[in-house]
Protein backbone atom coordinates (compact mmCIF):
# COMPACT_ATOMS: atom_id res chain seq x y z
CA UNK A 1 0.00 0.00 0.00
CA UNK A 2 2.91 2.50 0.51
CA UNK A 3 3.91 2.59 -3.53
CA UNK A 4 -0.04 3.83 -4.13
CA UNK A 5 0.74 6.48 -1.37
CA UNK A 6 4.14 7.39 -2.87
CA UNK A 7 2.35 7.71 -6.56
CA UNK A 8 0.58 10.40 -4.88
CA UNK A 9 3.28 12.12 -3.32
CA UNK A 10 4.84 12.08 -6.68
CA UNK A 11 1.52 13.40 -8.33
CA UNK A 12 1.17 16.18 -5.84
CA UNK A 13 4.65 17.09 -6.64
CA UNK A 14 3.81 17.01 -10.33
CA UNK A 15 0.69 19.61 -9.56
CA UNK A 16 2.80 21.72 -7.57
CA UNK A 17 5.21 22.34 -10.61
CA UNK A 18 2.24 23.03 -12.75
CA UNK A 19 0.97 25.72 -10.21
CA UNK A 20 4.47 26.95 -10.49
CA UNK A 21 3.97 27.54 -14.27
CA UNK A 22 0.72 29.44 -13.18
CA UNK A 23 2.49 31.21 -11.11
CA UNK A 24 5.01 31.95 -13.73
CA UNK A 25 2.48 32.77 -16.81
CA UNK A 26 0.82 34.98 -13.80
CA UNK A 27 4.27 37.08 -13.83
CA UNK A 28 4.20 37.48 -17.70
CA UNK A 29 1.40 39.51 -17.93
CA UNK A 30 0.85 43.02 -17.08
CA UNK A 31 -2.12 44.58 -14.92
CA UNK A 32 -3.74 47.73 -14.87
CA UNK A 33 -3.80 47.55 -10.94
CA UNK A 34 -1.62 45.93 -8.16
CA UNK A 35 -3.64 44.48 -6.53
CA UNK A 36 -4.61 41.86 -9.90
CA UNK A 37 -1.19 40.81 -9.49
CA UNK A 38 -1.99 38.75 -7.11
CA UNK A 39 -5.95 38.48 -7.00
CA UNK A 40 -6.42 36.80 -10.25
CA UNK A 41 -7.27 33.06 -11.34
CA UNK A 42 -3.70 31.91 -12.03
CA UNK A 43 -2.49 33.51 -8.60
CA UNK A 44 -5.30 31.84 -6.74
CA UNK A 45 -5.55 28.50 -9.22
CA UNK A 46 -1.62 28.21 -7.94
CA UNK A 47 -2.39 28.36 -4.18
CA UNK A 48 -5.41 26.47 -4.56
CA UNK A 49 -2.93 24.07 -5.61
CA UNK A 50 -0.29 24.09 -3.45
CA UNK A 51 -2.34 24.22 -0.22
CA UNK A 52 -4.22 20.76 -1.51
CA UNK A 53 -0.53 19.09 -2.17
CA UNK A 54 -0.24 20.29 1.34
CA UNK A 55 -2.88 18.45 2.82
CA UNK A 56 -2.74 15.39 0.32
CA UNK A 57 0.94 15.26 1.37
CA UNK A 58 0.31 15.60 5.19
CA UNK A 59 -2.22 12.54 5.13
CA UNK A 60 0.54 10.96 2.20
CA UNK A 61 2.89 11.01 5.15
CA UNK A 62 0.95 8.86 7.65
CA UNK A 63 1.68 5.57 5.12
CA UNK A 64 5.09 6.50 3.73
CA UNK A 65 8.50 6.18 5.48
CA UNK A 66 9.46 9.91 6.18
CA UNK A 67 13.38 9.09 4.52
CA UNK A 68 11.51 8.64 0.93
CA UNK A 69 9.05 12.36 1.11
CA UNK A 70 12.13 14.64 0.23
CA UNK A 71 13.61 12.25 -2.45
CA UNK A 72 10.26 12.57 -3.93
CA UNK A 73 9.87 16.05 -3.82
CA UNK A 74 13.23 16.14 -6.10
CA UNK A 75 11.47 15.49 -8.71
CA UNK A 76 9.59 18.99 -8.95
CA UNK A 77 13.06 20.29 -10.56
CA UNK A 78 12.21 17.41 -13.14
CA UNK A 79 8.75 18.68 -13.23
CA UNK A 80 9.23 22.08 -13.51
CA UNK A 81 11.91 21.58 -16.29
CA UNK A 82 9.44 19.67 -18.21
CA UNK A 83 6.60 21.80 -17.82
CA UNK A 84 8.71 24.84 -18.69
CA UNK A 85 9.96 23.59 -21.91
CA UNK A 86 6.18 22.16 -22.99
CA UNK A 87 4.14 25.19 -21.83
CA UNK A 88 7.02 28.26 -22.21
CA UNK A 89 8.99 27.10 -24.46
CA UNK A 90 11.94 27.34 -22.68
CA UNK A 91 15.33 26.15 -23.80
CA UNK A 92 16.61 23.31 -21.99
CA UNK A 93 20.06 24.40 -21.66
CA UNK A 94 22.79 21.52 -21.19
CA UNK A 95 23.93 22.44 -17.65
CA UNK A 96 19.79 21.96 -16.81
CA UNK A 97 19.52 18.82 -18.35
CA UNK A 98 22.67 17.36 -16.49
CA UNK A 99 21.44 18.74 -13.21
CA UNK A 100 17.80 16.80 -13.84
CA UNK A 101 19.66 13.47 -15.25
CA UNK A 102 21.79 13.43 -11.78
CA UNK A 103 18.76 14.15 -9.89
CA UNK A 104 16.89 11.27 -11.53
CA UNK A 105 20.36 8.91 -11.37
CA UNK A 106 20.34 10.23 -7.27
CA UNK A 107 16.59 8.40 -6.77
CA UNK A 108 17.62 5.46 -8.17
CA UNK A 109 20.47 5.25 -6.44
CA UNK A 110 18.72 6.00 -3.11
CA UNK A 111 15.84 3.86 -3.53
CA UNK A 112 17.84 0.39 -4.52
CA UNK A 113 17.23 -1.82 -2.39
Amino acid sequence: MNRWFMLLMLAGTFFSAASQILLKKSAQRNYKNRLFEYLNWRVITAYGIFFGVLFLNTYAYTKVDMKYGPVIDTFSYVFVLLLSWLILKEKISRGKLIGNLLIILGVFIYTLP
